[in-house]
C-alpha cells in the first residue's frame, strides 16, 4: 500500500500524465453527466479522484452539488478544486457513513485498489438506496496493451458485473471509447448500477 501511495504522491507533479483538467467532451465525462442526470443539491463521491478533473466539471455544471473528492494520495488532493470536500484514505475502507451519497463514481481508479471486491462493496455501501454508481476502467481482455505498475489490476466485464449485483438491483456494462464518435477499441469498459 505504501508503494502505491508513494507512486501517486510523486505522480502528482506530472501534469502531462496526471492532468488536473479534462476535456468535457470526452465520453467518460458525458457518460457520468447523462447517467447521473441533474445533480443539483445532491451529494456525489469521486473515488480515486486524483486532482479532481471530473469533479471540476460536475461542479461547474451543477454548482449546488456537493462533490467529495476521495484519493489515496494527499499530493493529488492538494491539486483538487478548493471548493470541494476532499478526503484521503483507502477505497477499501471509505470513511463515510452508509447511504451518504446520491451518486458515486470511479474513473480509472478501481484498477489501483488492493482488493477490488472490497472496494466495490464499499462504494455500494456509501451509496443511498436508488443511488447511482459508475465505474469506468480498463478491460482485462486488453491486459498488456499499456505499461502498468505491478499492483494494477484490470477486470473483466462479467467479473465486475457479478460483484456489483451483490449490492445493486440493476447493473449494465458496455465497451466505451474516449470520444463518442469513435468506435470502442476494447480498452475501456463502463459499468453503471443502481442500488
Amino acid at each position: 500500500m505504501q508503494d502505491i501511495i508513494g507512486h501517486f504522491n510523486e505522480a502528482a507533479a506530472d501534469e502531462e500524465n496526471f492532468p488536473s483538467t479534462i476535456d468535457p467532451r470526452i465520453y467518460h465525462v458525458q457518460l457520468l453527466l447523462r447517467y447521473f442526470g441533474d445533480l443539483s443539491g445532491k451529494r456525489v463521491l469521486d473515488v480515486g479522484c486524483g486532482k479532481g478533473r471530473f469533479a471540476r466539471i460536475l461542479r461547474e455544471r451543477y454548482p449546488t452539488a456537493r462533490v467529495c473528492g476521495f484519493d489515496l494520495a494527499e499530493a493529488m488532493l492538494r491539486a483538487a478544486p478548493a471548493d470541494m470536500e476532499r478526503c484521503v484514505g483507502s477505497m477499501t475502507a471509505l470513511p463515510f457513513a452508509s447511504a451518504a451519497f446520491d451518486c458515486v463514481y470511479a474513473t480509472e481508479s478501481l484498477e489501483h485498489a488492493v482488493d477490488i471486491e472490497s472496494a466495490v462493496a464499499e462504494m455500494c455501501r456509501v451509496l443511498r438506496p436508488n443511488g447511482r454508481l459508475v465505474i469506468i476502467d480498463k478491460n482485462a481482455e486488453q491486459w498488456g496493451r499499456l505499461k502498468t505498475p505491478e499492483w494494477e489490476k484490470w477486470f473483466g466485464r462479467k467479473q465486475l458485473e457479478q460483484m456489483l449485483r451483490k449490492h445493486c438491483r440493476t447493473v449494465t456494462s458496455q465497451p466505451i471509447s474516449y470520444w463518442e464518435d469513435v468506435a470502442p477499441d476494447g480498452l475501456f469498459l463502463a459499468w453503471t448500477a443502481e442500488k
